[in-house]
């Protein structure tokens, strides 16, 4: 199985996200997690090279730091279908909720709910623990926000720690971002090094309620039009 699958990480350097590309060598299945709009065109100029069918675009939450790339996908590939948790409350297709399956050809995407930094965050799990794309509930070293788009602190370490420090070790763990040029970690790593993870929760929580951080600088745009598949008039 493992033989069949393609699998490529793709970079959108304004936002520092990752889209992932995954596909099956035999029924030419292809499905991509977290397409940015501004790099719909070169996602699907790749698939089309590698002479794979996209049947499925994928998002791990509903995102505030870009506008997806769900919709422009789809009015290239009709056939290609949007997803996204019903708990977003976003637009899409096809919904999935906590212990779904996404298949594409042999291959299966586990769905897991870890919300916290948004009430609608995902993790797929590729193939049993092969692979997992943690969106940003966990990130290298660090962890998405919990300060808005109904954000809970104590409920992203509860799902963390419950949905994805539980999969193997040596379970390869890829962010939907990175901001210093890393590209991916294990779980055992962040079980062990995230330097907020680590915590306990009551340490987690204070943390994650005294960052600081400034107002995200997209999100006036990218989270009207992401509700709505990322569509734009």
């Amino acid at each position: 199985m493992s033989d069949s699958l393609i699998f490529r990480q793709l970079f959108e350097k304004e936002s520092s996200t990752y889209t992932y590309l995954l596909a099956d060598k035999d029924s030419k299945e292809c499905v991509l997690i977290d397409p940015v709009v501004e790099t719909a065109e070169r996602d699907l100029n790749l698939i089309k090279e590698l002479g794979l069918n996209l049947t499925k675009a994928v998002n791990t939450h509903c995102h505030a730091d870009h506008v997806t790339g769900t919709g422009r996908l789809k009015s290239l590939v009709p056939s290609c279908k949007s997803m996204i948790s019903k708990a977003s409350g976003a637009k899409a297709d096809e919904f999935f909720g906590h212990g779904d399956v996404i298949s594409f050809g042999q291959h299966q995407l586990e769905v897991r709910s870890t919300p916290g930094h948004t009430d609608g965050c995902v993790t797929f799990v590729l193939n049993k623990g092969r692979m997992c794309f943690t969106g940003d509930a966990v990130l290298i070293r660090g962890c998405g926000r919990t300060d808005f788009q109904q954000g809970d602190a104590g409920m992203l370490y509860d799902g963390v720690h419950r949905e994805i420090f539980s999969l193997p070790d040596n379970c390869i763990l890829y962010p939907a971002h990175d901001y210093k040029g890393l590209t991916s970690s294990t779980v055992l790593e962040e079980k062990t090094l995230n330097p907020r993870l680590t915590k306990n929760k009551e340490e987690f929580v204070q943390i994650m309620n005294n960052l600081g951080l400034p107002y995200p600088k997209q999100i006036d745009k990218a989270l009207p039009l992401n509700l709505v598949c990322g569509i734009q008039d």
